[in-house]
């Protein structure tokens, strides 16, 4: 059965207040990624970690040291629950999100998320969404891991290379089409190469053919 693909979209959070509950390491990975996207945050928990502890103390984050309340989503445009057991919590929030128009995500709860969480591969300016479409969370991650070494310092410096040209093509070329055509010719010779090696496990299932149970 094909799961749900989703439509890929990267969401501007520029300055805009953002909530995230929960204070372990999942908590801090997502606010450290929306801080990084300029966002203005806010975490709700009794208890955080060292991470969020230190943002908090920078001032980089609100802290509510509590439980999540209704009134916390006042304002917000997206909030992500990083809270695996809290079933309930989860479904209050996705019927909240309907009411108020707000994004809501809970981890390991797609059916009460109003979005998937993408793996991503961060590099420089680069931000490479994997998904599943729920399959295989875990392969998404795998592949994360997998990816990021590829995307080197050198692609990095690779990637600045061309939004300079971007921006001086703009200012010194008129033709929007031989714009196009300079940073295409730029892009001759890149190329990312590699192959697939699959587990046993899977190998074998295929060597056995469909099951017939």
């Amino acid at each position: 059965m094909t799961g749900n693909p989703g439509f890929q979209v990267s969401l501007d959070v520029m300055g805009r207040l953002c909530l995230v509950i929960g204070g372990d390491d999942e908590a801090a990975e997502k606010i450290s990624r929306l801080l990084e996207a300029g966002a203005k945050m806010v975490v709700v928990n009794p208890t955080l970690n060292d991470t969020l502890r230190k943002l908090t103390a920078s001032g980089k984050v609100i802290h509510r040291g509590r439980r999540f309340r209704l009134t916390d989503t006042q304002g917000v445009v997206l909030v992500l629950n990083t809270l695996r057991e809290e079933i309930d919590l989860a479904k209050s929030l996705y019927e909240l999100a309907k009411a108020e128009r707000f994004l809501v995500w809970s981890i390991d709860q797609p059916e009460v998320s109003t979005f998937m969480m993408p793996a991503v591969v961060a590099r420089g300016r680069l931000r490479l969404a994997i998904s599943t479409s729920g399959a295989s969370p875990a392969l998404a991650g795998v592949l994360r891991q997998q990816c990021e070494p590829v995307f080197d310092e050198n692609f990095v410096q690779f990637l600045d290379w061309l939004a300079t040209l971007r921006e001086e093509l703009r200012e010194k070329e008129p033709s929007e089409i031989r714009r196009r055509e300079k940073l295409q010719e730029a892009l001759d010779g890149f190329q990312l190469l590699g192959k697939l090696e699959y587990p046993k496990s899977w190998m074998a299932a295929m060597e056995k053919g469909p099951s017939t149970s």
